[in-house]
């Protein structure tokens, strides 16, 4: 499999630090709010990544965290933590804040066939963890102490922009938005491990430090508790394009000046979902929710759709035509399986299913195409092969894509058979059919005079017939 590396900034050959066994790390949500279409698009990523992986034969181990503490309104170590900001704004304790919201990212996540982690971690369990970091990461002196806070030295690395190449004079103060300067910083890069009650007494939850009570900045999070489930060697990270500077720089820079040598091999960023005005956010415009999407008759599984009918690392627009687009293509492939479902389905033809699936996964090794891995199914279901052979192929496919379309033609099929027990066990009903099929007998013995005579006699009930090359159906009223 070759995958576009951004910490290299070039496709690579995707080779495990052990073979057969896979450690995986997604960045997980901030749960003060819920999340909006734009961050579950990088979960639904992720999760066809982690999927493909399982389906090629590694054995995953997938960890997230939840960051429910630490995650300040600014990349720059500054404003009021955002877990405080939606306690304030739904007056309530930041922990049922934090419960609820992680209920509810979750329940997104199942209405969107992503799979839950192996490992879930809130920020708030791994406290001693962050501790423990620190504390080493000053011994090495790679973090000093100033103002009650402590804070990462940038200027002891050798390279800290290690995603792109920055200029330090380009991340001046205030070119950021919201920025504003620390002037307890010795370097404008630098950045918090841990905040102490000397700069934020209105803080709710705080633990005891060897540095005075306090809490953990939002960056050591994830590098802590990647390290305390996967080790300190990491296959491959995680997370949302806009997560690369500052947080996933800052993931670097401390974890290797912890471990001492490289922690994670490849990086995996998802790129943003705009709409016609720009960047997605949960504070301009319609706040675009799956719940929002469902209000207005959407599937989810077609905004997964959706998003799998683009390349991950381009930037997508969304727009309720482009969903509604998604919708037809959705529909019509899970019609196109009832039909082979009602169908005769023949033999399975392994040398097919072999050479589709081949296709299949020649879309996936190419730094997850999945766009092409889309056109694999419409390839399979115009095919020329035994309709046993397209339901198998689609089937083992959707183990990676996620999204149920023979479960969604069997929900069809079933739906339609129990509306025709519903109207059979109508006596009115049962009497239009023996009339309809007593009307085709005589057309068949040409007593045209009979079956008009039903016409006609049906007319007068309020039954109006149909006739179709497929035979004759019926309307009542």
């Amino acid at each position: 499999m070759l995958i576009y590396n951004s910490l290299t900034r070039k496709r690579e050959e995707f080779v495990t630090n052990e073979p057969g066994k896979l450690s995986m790390y997604t960045c997980g949500p901030t749960v003060y709010h819920y999340a909006h279409i734009g961050n579950l698009r990088s979960y639904i990523m992720e999760d066809v990544l982690e999927k493909y992986f399982r389906y090629s034969g590694y054995d995953v181990t997938r960890v997230m965290n939840i960051t429910d503490v630490g995650h300040l309104s600014s990349d720059g170590d500054t404003g009021e933590d955002k877990m405080l900001k939606g306690a304030r704004r739904e007056k309530k304790t930041v922990m049922e804040i934090a419960a609820h919201y992680t209920d509810a990212f979750f329940e997104d996540c199942k209405k969107l066939n992503i799979k839950k982690p192996d490992v879930i971690a809130p920020a708030t369990s791994c406290i001693d963890e962050f501790i423990k970091v620190i504390e080493g990461l000053i011994e090495k002196g790679f973090a000093y102490e100033a103002g009650g806070n402590i804070y990462f030295d940038t200027s002891k690395l050798a390279q800290y922009y290690v995603f792109n190449d920055f200029k330090e004079e380009d991340l001046e103060v205030g070119v950021r938005e919201g920025v504003e300067e620390d002037s307890n910083k010795r370097n404008k890069a630098d950045f918090v491990l841990w905040f102490t009650k000397s700069k934020f007494d209105d803080q709710e939850l705080k633990w005891d430090s060897p540095w005075g009570v306090g809490y953990p900045g939002w960056h050591i999070e994830c590098s802590c508790i990647s390290m305390k489930h996967l080790g300190e060697r990491l296959d491959i990270h995680c997370g949302g394009i806009d997560n690369a500077f500052p947080h996933h720089t800052n993931e670097i820079a401390q974890s290797e000046a912890y471990v001492g040598h490289k922690w994670c091999n490849y990086w995996f960023h998802v790129h943003h979902l705009n709409t016609n005005s720009g960047k997605m956010s949960k504070s301009s415009g319609e706040f675009l929710t799956v719940s929002l999407l469902e209000s207005k008759g959407y599937d989810p599984l077609a905004y997964r759709l959706f998003c799998l009918q683009s390349h991950y690392r381009k930037s997508l627009v969304f727009s309720y035509e482009n969903l509604d687009n998604a919708v037809v293509a959705y529909n019509k492939t899970v019609a196109r399986i009832v039909s082979l479902l009602e169908g005769e389905q023949g033999e399975l033809d392994a040398a097919a299913f072999d050479e589709y699936k081949a296709k299949f996964c020649a879309a996936l090794d190419n730094d997850l195409n999945t766009s092409l891995a889309i056109t694999a199914v419409y390839d399979v279901l115009k095919a020329k092969i035994s309709a046993a052979t397209k339901l198998a192929l689609i089937e083992d496919f959707d183990r990676v894509l996620g999204l149920d379309l023979v479960p969604a033609a069997k929900k069809i099929i079933d739906e339609k058979k129990a509306a025709e027990e519903a109207e059979n066990a109508d006596p009115f009903v049962r009497e239009i059919k023996a009339l309809i099929a007593e009307r085709a007998d005589a057309k068949k013995n040409k007593n045209y005079a009979r079956a008009d005579e039903i016409r006609n006699l049906l007319a007068e009930k309020g039954v109006t017939l149909i006739d179709t090359p497929q035979g004759t159906t019926f309307k009542i009223g």
